[in-house]
């Protein structure tokens, strides 16, 4: 079955492809400011969780520590929220009845894998580097899946505004990275934010449908978190059979504190999908991310250092997100013209 063909069953599977929600359109300028927040806190969560992959000596324990901190600050706020609790129930009714495909809850899968990549290269690349390595793959991720449908939107038109920012966020990528291309980093470890950004954009999208269907955010960000915890353990247990347990976990408490930023990236993620689009959403947070992740390196240097290309490099990926964010005169004109017949 083709990606399009994909696409279409999701549209008619009883998720919609405009949320039914009743939530008042948030405005772009305000979504975006709370993308590039939201980016900002994960530039300071790769930070933590680089420094406790290395403190433990082990980044998959980091991650699955990371995550699931996240879970149990999610159950004891699960107590206190009856829309969680109703929107869990009405998930678990859309998948008993398959009116909901079972792989829209699996975007905790792709959360997981990013908490490992910062587990693992978070503090050995440094974070300015970490975070432009992962803007391609979020980039790249977020044109595709609009274009598809795979966001609460459905389709969303590829203008070239859309276009041009996106290459020019790519170019900002290249540039950041064309520094430590052929040095002392290995390549693996630029490839692993990269996939970990094209799942991000894939975890946005579905997370999105997921929030639909339960209207709320936090069922979405809960069910999210249980699903990245079990994979996340089910790979730490695995691995502790070749090469056992870290000896000692460190008593500094700031460095458990990612996952209680994660819960905040993860809900604000999901409620502000269907008010952007996938592409827009990991644009502005790619912004906050290279923005807060060069101050993070500046202030407090850290892994390979803050190099003139990855600032240049986050200064044109500012850029684009202005760029993707402007109408083409021919959506402008069409808008008018609907706007006129009503």
């Amino acid at each position: 079955m083709s990606v399009r063909k994909v696409a279409d069953s999701v549209t008619s599977s009883g998720v919609p492809a405009h949320s039914p929600t009743s939530d008042a359109r948030v405005p772009l300028v305000l979504a975006i400011s709370l993308a590039a927040a939201c980016g900002a806190l994960a530039a300071v969560q790769t930070r933590i969780n680089g420094a406790l992959g290395l403190a433990i000596g082990d980044g998959v324990v980091a991650a699955a520590i990371s995550f699931g901190s996240g879970l149990v600050i999610l159950l004891v706020c699960l107590l206190f929220a009856r829309s969680g609790r109703r929107g869990l129930l009405a998930v678990a009714g859309a998948l008993r009845e398959r009116s909901m495909p079972w792989w829209t809850v699996l975007g905790g899968v792709s959360g997981a894998f990013l908490v490992l990549s910062q587990g693992v290269t978070g503090a050995v690349i440094g974070v300015a580097l970490f975070s432009v390595a992962l803007v391609a793959g979020q980039t790249v991720s977020g044109l595709i899946l609009d274009r598809i449908g795979f966001g609460p939107h459905g389709r969303v038109a590829t203008t070239w505004p859309r276009l041009l920012g996106a290459a020019l966020a790519v170019a900002a990528v290249l540039w950041s990275v064309s520094g430590q291309i052929g040095g002392d980093l290995p390549l693996w470890m630029l490839t692993m934010p990269l996939l970990a950004g094209f799942g991000t954009g894939w975890q946005s999208a579905v997370n999105g449908r997921v929030r639909s269907r339960a209207q709320s955010a936090f069922a979405a960000t809960f069910i999210n978190f249980i699903v990245g915890t079990c994979a996340l353990v089910a790979v730490m247990l695995g691995r502790a059979l070749f090469v056992g347990w870290p000896d000692q976990l460190p008593s500094e408490p700031l460095l458990y504190i990612g996952g209680a930023i994660g819960c905040i990236f993860i809900g604000v993620n999901a409620f502000l999908v269907s008010h952007t689009g996938v592409l827009i959403l990991g644009l502005g947070t790619v912004a906050g991310q290279l923005v807060g992740s060069v101050l993070l390196d500046a202030v407090a240097p850290g892994g390979a250092g803050l190099a003139f290309s990855t600032v240049g490099g986050a200064a044109l990926a500012l850029v684009a997100v202005c760029v993707a964010t402007l109408r083409s005169p021919a959506t402008t004109r069409r808008t008018r013209q609907a706007t006129a017949r009503k």
